[in-house]
Parts: structure tokens; C-alpha cells; sequence
């Protein structure tokens, strides 16, 4: 079964935003919930995250541009992504898990469940 399935990557030019969004199916909602991201030569990196209180972490390469949130009832995650950066291009992936979204910051790879990933390219 297809846990998690995200969505909504584009190419954009710099400034420009976009909103992704992921569906997932049976993940407890004491489940961490993040978003990822890798490039060709970089390693996998949490981007934002969000826990079963709400608490809320970002990398500090997005903090005041993307903002992270879960809905419960929807069984959905989304990423507003603003003022876009050439740097921000990268393949994006939600992901979750049981443990806090703490220890996946420090464990970006322990995850339990996997997106398939959306394309996100910002041009300059």
C-alpha cells in the first residue's frame, strides 16, 4: 500500500513560490511529519517539519520563505514555499515516522515511510 504521495512541484522563476502537498493513508497521527530534499551532489537534507504537538522545525536555509502544516482530519501535509531561491532547486519528498521529528533531523535517512518525490526547479 502507498503510504504517502506528494505533489505539486514546478519550475518557477527566482521570488516566485510554490505550495506542495502530500496525502498519506494510515500514519498515526503521533507520527512525525517532514519534508525533504536533495540535489545531485548534496546530501538529503529535512527541510521542515512537524510533530504530533505542532512543534514546528525548518532549516535554517528556509526560515521566514517556507512554512509547514499538517491536517489531521484531511490526512494531508502541505509546504508554502516563498520568495524561491536557484538554491532551493532540488527533488522534495514528505516523509514519516515514529520518533520525534527531533531525532529525524539528526537521522534524515530512519524514516519509516517515503513519498515518491516532486521536482521543484527555480531558474534565475
Amino acid at each position: 500500500q502507498v503510504h504517502l504521495r506528494d505533489s505539486g512541484g514546478g519550475s518557477v522563476q527566482s521570488g516566485g513560490s510554490l505550495t506542495l502537498s502530500c496525502t498519506h493513508v494510515e500514519i498515526p497521527t503521533r507520527y512525525c511529519l517532514a519534508w525533504l530534499r536533495q540535489s545531485p551532489g548534496k546530501q538529503r537534507e529535512q527541510v521542515a517539519s512537524v510533530d504530533s504537538d505542532r512543534s514546528i522545525l525548518y532549516a535554517d536555509s528556509v526560515k521566514g520563505r517556507f512554512t509547514i502544516s499538517r491536517d489531521n482530519a484531511q490526512n494531508s501535509l502541505n509546504l508554502q514555499m516563498d520568495s524561491l531561491k536557484p538554491e532551493d532547486t532540488a527533488m522534495y519528498t514528505c516523509a514519516a515516522g515514529p520518533h520525534s521529528c527531533e531525532y529525524y533531523s539528526r537521522n534524515v535517512d530512519d524514516f519509516r515511510y517515503w513519498g515518491q518525490g516532486t521536482q521543484v526547479t527555480v531558474s534565475s
